[in-house]
């Protein structure tokens, strides 16, 4: 209900000529640069939502895009076009990001930008915070013990209450190999089998391979993410901070042979960050971060704390619509009235 509510709204905001009005008065309000923030691209609308940004925004990679921001003498390619500037950013390396979203991106000839973690892409491993679902799903065991506590998986309740201990023993890990440790105990404890199912797939990551050939194709630039994904905030070390996010630089640069400039923060939120990986990200020599922070960027935004709009395939393309020119935060209290609080769409 609350999502064809969404619909409905966004619906009445593109044909009464809102949103056209909201991206107008944005492009005359100064430089202003949007970036949306994907994840996944398969199961969704990604054409839909490519065909509706491609017509209305100047879509460009991320650095060339940031360049312009804040360089006061940067070139613009097209002098005529009066678009506001958007980019296209996807988090993790997601396989369906190779499948689906280059896919597109040559199709439709639409620049893009991925966020790569080299550890997972070394490994292949599956996403640590994946892994309380699909542990769950494909465990053989009915009932376990884990901490002394005993789940009878044989009940959804009792598999809710693994799936969350799972995840915040995950989340919330002091460090990588404290995380590693406890992953690869669930892991040991639900018996899940080693063999890859075809439907997961594209919940794995990049290869490098995948990653050298969308390089070359010119569609698709690259960004840092940490060597292993952990939430910065948390760990107790700052020298694994440190490594995290210099490591992943120097492993990018090694690979993708040319200068790694950006960064996005595991997560994202302000409490995910902390002042020791800003310090980090800084010391590591990147010129630009990204978090996931809703916000629309102008030439004093700080460029270690780039604020992002979240961008979803399942998200219909009039709600995308309506996020993205800006309009939807404008009715955002009316919004939450209409259906109860909590967050859009």
């Amino acid at each position: 209900m609350r999502k064809q509510v969404g619909v409905l709204v966004a619906t009445l905001f593109y044909y009464s000529g809102l949103i056209a009005l909201s991206r107008w008065l944005m492009q005359r309000s100064g430089k202003r640069l949007i970036i949306l923030n994907y994840h996944r691209a398969s199961g969704g609308g990604l054409q839909r939502h490519l065909l509706y940004l491609s017509r209305h925004y100047r879509m460009m990679h991320l650095q060339e895009a940031l360049e312009e921001l804040y360089q006061p003498h940067a070139k613009q390619r097209d002098k005529k076009d009066h678009r506001t500037p958007l980019v296209l950013t996807f988090d993790d390396g997601y396989h369906d990001n190779y499948t689906d979203a280059f896919a597109l991106a040559r199709r439709l000839r639409v620049p893009i930008t991925i966020f790569l973690i080299p550890g997972y892409v070394e490994s292949g491993d599956y996403f640590w915070w994946g892994e309380a679902l699909r542990l769950l799903q494909r465990t053989t065991e009915d009932v376990v013990t884990i901490d002394g506590q005993v789940y009878d998986l044989r009940k959804q309740q009792e598999r809710t209450a693994l799936s969350q201990l799972i995840d915040t023993r995950l989340r919330h890990a002091h460090s990588v190999a404290e995380r590693e440790m406890a992953l690869k105990e669930f892991r040991r404890v639900l018996c899940v089998p080693t063999e890859v199912l075809p439907e997961e797939e594209s919940n794995r990551p990049l290869t490098w391979h995948q990653i050298a050939e969308m390089s070359k194709s010119g569609y698709v630039s690259f960004g840092a993410h940490t060597m292993h994904h952990p939430i910065l905030a948390y760990l107790r070390d700052p020298a694994e901070i440190r490594s995290e996010v210099e490591e992943c630089r120097h492993a990018l640069e090694r690979q993708l042979d040319h200068p790694v400039c950006t960064f996005a923060y595991p997560v994202g939120r302000t409490e995910h960050i902390g002042d020791v990986a800003i310090q980090a990200v800084k010391g590591a020599g990147y010129t630009w971060a990204v978090t996931t922070s809703h916000g629309v960027n102008t030439p004093e935004s700080d460029p270690l704390l780039l604020g992002r709009v979240l961008g979803d395939v399942s998200r219909h393309w009039l709600v995308m619509a309506a996020e993205t020119s800006g309009i939807w935060y404008v009715f955002a209290p009316i919004w939450k009235l209409m259906i109860g609080g909590g967050e859009s769409a």
